[in-house]
């Protein structure tokens, strides 16, 4: 089914979503509920393209905080929902819904204002507008019809949860971006296999968010864990296997056949022109939401696990890139295979083993198969505004496998770091999946 979209506060967002609820899990006015939750989404979306600060481990953090304040307003006033309170790391429990009537549509979208707001509260002139605009259509559409004193009870209830949500995530280590997450300082590695700057830009001459990999968790109890194994010994002599997986990324981009650089650019989802990665995969989900016309509870659980997959997935693949600190391909080859060559893709500021796409697509496509199933067949649009065609998956599995190898035709990462990460996204996943949003 296409996806189709209109624009809004001059934003790209879904045209309005078709509704079809489960009647076990249906809420009152759950298709208001709906429509604010997706189109809140959609604006998220943009406002991780135009946020200078929002790199793909700070996107994926705010999906995850975003995902759980939808999923506890939601789950404070229905029974069928369990919260995540005490499954999450230091999530206490959220304020309870006093005397009287609350309106989950109102409930909802008082959150989801308050939260996105806090959240991008650093965001441009332009998402500061595209905000309060949003928080005022947003607003009107679920208030319209309901008595003034459930307006303001449900609406002081949401900004409740939101401000619990908030004061959580401003102890997790991530909350304050200083110079785009770039160090002031940085002292680089002395071996030949460190990592060095692969990009003349001055601010990329210190790797992106060294510190990102002690980040409190949010579902994961136990970050040694899910660390992956040592890469490849290190060697520079031809024939060695170290070697052989640096030739392997210079022959394949030498060769690039044009459906393998449509992949490459497909999943690049650069920061600041995309939503990035983890928001790649939050588009997914929204157009699977489309397409299947999904409950809001359903949507708001899908997103919280997604959102907490995600997020953990880059604090434990960070942890592992700054622990082995390994050189790009780039690097490599340029050193000892061909001073010409040169990759597909922009090289990102940061060391290459695991693979950040790798990982989060592994922990991402785990999370939405155990809901969905295996074999659960999607048509994938996100960048077709970007004039990148729809591409179809007959799994999650497969869109994550596709979008590890996208990062060997872009030439920016071994095939080992590609595998590793994608086994260590799935162990992540495996966790956050078991998340009970159902009581």
């Amino acid at each position: 089914m296409p996806f189709h979209r209109r624009q809004v506060l001059g934003f790209t967002v879904a045209a309005p979503f078709a509704l079809s609820l489960k009647p076990a899990l249906a809420a009152p006015r759950a298709d208001v509920s709906r429509e604010v939750l997706l189109t809140w989404h959609k604006l998220i979306l943009e406002l991780v393209r135009h946020t200078a600060t929002y790199m793909p481990p700070v996107a994926a953090r705010a999906f995850g905080y975003i995902g759980v304040t939808a999923h506890e307003a939601l789950a404070t006033g229905n029974p069928a929902l369990r919260s995540l309170a005490g499954q999450l790391t230091d999530l206490t429990p959220l304020p309870a819904r006093g005397e009287g009537e609350f309106d989950e549509p109102c409930v909802l979208h008082a959150a989801l204002n308050a939260a996105v707001n806090g959240l991008f509260a650093n965001t441009g002139p332009t998402g500061q507008r595209a905000m309060q605009k949003l928080g005022e259509i947003m607003g009107r559409t679920a208030s319209e019809g309901m008595a003034e004193d459930v307006v303001s009870r449900s609406v002081a209830h949401g900004q409740a949860v939101a401000a619990h949500i908030l004061d959580w995530a401003s102890r997790d280590g991530g909350a304050v971006i200083e110079n785009l997450g770039f160090p002031m300082d940085y002292t680089p590695g002395t071996r030949p296999q460190d990592w060095v700057p692969t990009s003349a830009i001055r601010l990329q001459q210190a790797p992106l968010l060294p510190g990102w990999g002690v980040l409190r968790p949010f579902a994961v109890k136990d970050m040694a864990a899910m660390d992956a194994p040592a890469p490849p010994a290190y060697d520079e002599a031809p024939g060695s296997a170290f070697h052989g997986f640096a030739q392997e990324v210079h022959d394949v981009g030498k060769a690039l056949t044009d459906e393998q650089k449509l992949i490459a650019r497909f999943w690049s989802d650069d920061a600041m022109l995309t939503p990035t990665p983890a928001g790649h995969w939050i588009s997914i989900v929204m157009q699977i939401a489309d397409r299947d016309a999904l409950p809001v509870e359903v949507i708001s659980a899908t997103l919280a696990k997604l959102g907490c997959a995600q997020s953990d997935a880059f604090v434990s693949c960070w942890s592992t890139k700054f622990k082995y600190n390994l050189l790009r391909p780039v690097t490599y080859i340029k050193r000892h295979i061909d001073k010409a060559w040169e990759p597909l893709l922009i090289t990102p500021p940061f060391p290459e083993y695991t693979s950040g796409h790798s990982t989060q697509s592994g922990a991402a496509s785990t999370v939405l198969t155990a809901i969905f199933g295996d074999n659960f067949a999607f048509d994938d649009a996100t960048h077709e505004d970007e004039g990148l065609p729809v591409r179809s998956f007959p799994s999650f599995a497969a869109a994550a496998e596709e979008a590890a190898i996208s990062r060997l035709y872009g030439g920016i990462h071994f095939r080992f770091g590609n595998e590793a990460g994608l086994a260590q996204g799935r162990a992540i996943g495996a966790v956050a999946a078991q998340l009970k949003t159902e009581a």
